[in-house]
């Protein structure tokens, strides 16, 4: 279930424990905003969100560890009969769990409003809406192959085939 190794669980132990400042053994979204990566991160309370399932207000150590994967470095297990498993830090993990931060309504498309949600929430007042609405058209029409003005998972996961996901997804949650 979790994909730590020994030498980090302690340590990430340590951290939900200092992220759960009222000793209640699990954590609320208000105790993130001591990461302060996340409170500086235009989407942060997105990526916040992603650690609590619908409809829950709280995170246990289990569930913050099962999130926590998605950031570590890529990689993939073999199992016992020698077949490849597919770890939460798998680059097409890591790419579904970006494209969720992207599809707001979850409805496994990723359409210009919600791309434009994002986008204004990323790079706000520093562009034009007209510059948003631009960015917005020209990443629909490069990366929509079956042309139904919407990004699907498999289009997301193909328009960022070249991308460096282990850079652009890696969080120090253990400082």
């Amino acid at each position: 279930m979790h994909t730590l190794d020994t030498a980090n669980k302690p340590l990430v132990y340590l951290r939900f424990e200092s992220l759960d400042r009222d000793n209640r053994g699990y954590l609320s979204p208000d105790d993130f905003e001591a990461l302060g990566g996340l409170a500086m991160n235009p989407i942060g309370g997105r990526i916040i969100e992603a650690f609590f399932s619908s409809g829950q207000d709280t995170v246990d150590f289990s569930s913050f560890v099962r999130i926590l994967a998605h950031f570590r470095p890529t990689d993939r297990n073999r199992n016992k009969e020698g077949t490849q498993q597919e770890l939460p830090s798998s680059r097409t993990r890591k790419l579904k769990f970006a494209f969720q931060l992207y599809d707001l309504d979850r409805d496994g498309k990723i359409s210009r409003e919600e791309l434009l949600q994002v986008l204004r929430a990323m790079l706000g007042l520093q562009v034009t809406e007209e510059q948003l609405q631009s960015i917005a058209e020209r990443a629909i029409q490069e990366a929509d192959l079956d042309k139904d003005d919407a990004i699907s998972f498999d289009e997301f996961k193909k328009s960022l085939e070249k991308m460096d996901i282990d850079t652009k997804m890696s969080v120090s949650f253990l400082k």
